[in-house]
């Protein structure tokens, strides 16, 4: 590439060190894709003929379908990708290979590169999380009404179901899906054009190319259309907060599977065994995915770093945008379609759940509420129900057998009744509160929501 300017070879210790193809050649098709349309615009700037336009197009399919077929032999010494392929296509073709790169960089190149990339991940990525959505909504329809305990610092709180409280991870993974469209609209612009800084003499049509790639708009300030990597770093952070959904329903789900807990089982297909242990069933995926949130925020970080002190425009840092960025995609995608196997298959314990959401502390609350109906000030009637709970554990009675009145004169014969779980489920009514109508409404909801277009 810069053998005219150079007396000496480049030493194979840095080759090693500088060489992208062991990873980049995954954007072999955008780089295709990107080549083809830089050299219809070059047609139209009269600096290729039809038939020299028709040669590169044919030659860039034949390279395509080599690499796809496993049939390309990818060389250290052309670093990247992009030389790669060039080098393969004038191998093919001859001088009209070598006039491809005319009006553009390696830099422009591969920043068009990665965003059609990114942009096509980010595309798959909402569509499974869409499918990890539909079975989290699959679980809440068939558990709309399954009794559960909620939970603040880990103690048993108020009554809600297990279809409330499924429906929150998908709400979480909606949020993540608009995060990625939202990142989609800054990544679908092209750079293309850009140069390696401060574009060409010689202009291509650059809403042509961008047109022809699907690109929103084209960027408009060279300098930073080159070293932009704002657009990788949101896309790392969406993903990074996807695992951060990914585990906390996986510790929601290991305590679940616990003994201690017992409120769903996971299916043998996505558990494991003990080597020693035979009686062992281990939630593995779970703490899996828990673990590999660890990597995305790893990968998040090991960019902005790379990129927090970069001086205008291009440096050879920015290389180290691509193997987090992979690595963030593919561990993502992984932890996406295990998780929604294991979540379709697996089941709820309704009994289990029903014999923890019959503890009547649960509705220690909704007596304080009681006592507001009554004309208690809230604060009053919370001590009222402080009293009446601990008087309740110091004397191993039941909150619901105790004579309330004997606490208070505030308590009538008629507050036992708050105690009846069905209905105290029933009054939670608000927009947002769980009861059972509500979630099934919700359900309803985001099942036409889900649905496809």
């Amino acid at each position: 590439m810069w053998k005219g300017r150079f007396a000496k070879a480049t030493a194979d210790l840095v080759q090693q060190y500088g060489e992208s193809i062991s990873y980049d050649w995954r954007l072999y098709k955008h780089d295709v894709a990107g080549s083809i349309a830089h050299a219809r615009a070059q047609v139209k700037a009269g600096l290729l003929t039809d038939e020299e336009f028709t040669s590169i197009e044919n030659g860039l399919r034949e390279v395509e379908a080599e690499i796809e077929g496993g049939n390309f032999e990818f060389s250290i010494e052309l670093e990247d990708i992009h030389m790669n392929i060039e080098s393969a296509l004038t191998k093919k073709i001859g001088a009209a290979g070598a006039k491809l790169h005319t009006a553009r960089s390696r830099n422009d190149q591969v920043a068009t590169d990665t965003r059609l990339y990114c942009r096509e991940e980010i595309d798959q990525l909402t569509r499974q999380l869409s499918e990890l959505q539909s079975a989290l909504l699959s679980q809440a329809e068939k558990n709309a009404a399954s009794v559960i305990p909620g939970y603040t610092h880990l103690q048993r709180g108020q009554p809600v179901t297990v279809g409330h409280h499924l429906l929150a991870y998908v709400e979480m993974l909606d949020r993540d899906k608009q995060r990625l469209s939202d990142c989609r609209k800054r990544v679908n612009v092209s750079p293309l054009g850009s140069g390696a800084l401060a574009g060409s003499t010689i202009n291509l049509d650059r809403q042509q190319i961008a047109d022809e790639l699907g690109f929103d708009r084209v960027t408009t300030n060279s300098m930073d259309a080159i070293s932009d990597r704002d657009y990788i770093a949101e896309f790392l952070f969406a993903m990074a907060l996807v695992g951060t959904h990914l585990s906390r329903l996986s510790e929601d789900l290991i305590l679940w599977c616990s003994s201690e807990f017992g409120f769903a089982t996971l299916s043998d297909a996505h558990t494991t065994g003990s080597s020693l242990m035979p009686q062992k069933k281990n939630p593995d995926v779970c703490e899996l995915t828990r673990g590999k949130t660890g990597r995305l925020y790893g990968n998040l970080v090991a960019l902005l770093t790379a990129a927090k002190g970069l001086p205008l425009t291009y440096n050879r840092d920015l290389q180290e945008d691509k193997e987090p960025l992979f690595d963030s995609i593919d561990t993502l995608k992984l932890a996406l379609s295990v998780n929604t196997e294991m979540i379709a298959d697996m089941e709820i314990n309704v009994e289990n759940c029903e014999a923890a959401a019959s503890d009547p502390l649960l509705l220690a609350t909704d007596l304080a509420d009681y006592l507001v109906k009554n004309g208690v000030p809230f604060r009053q009637a919370h001590e009222l129900v402080g009293l009446a709970v601990a008087a309740s554990v110091t004397s191993k009675t039941p909150l619901d057998q105790l004579d309330l009145t004997t606490i208070s004169e505030h308590y009538g014969a008629d507050a036992k009744d708050v105690f009846d779980l069905q209905t105290a489920l029933a009054a939670r009514t608000n927009p947002g509160a769980p009861s059972v109508d509500n979630v099934k409404a919700e359900v309803e909801r985001w099942k036409k929501s889900l649905a496809p277009s």
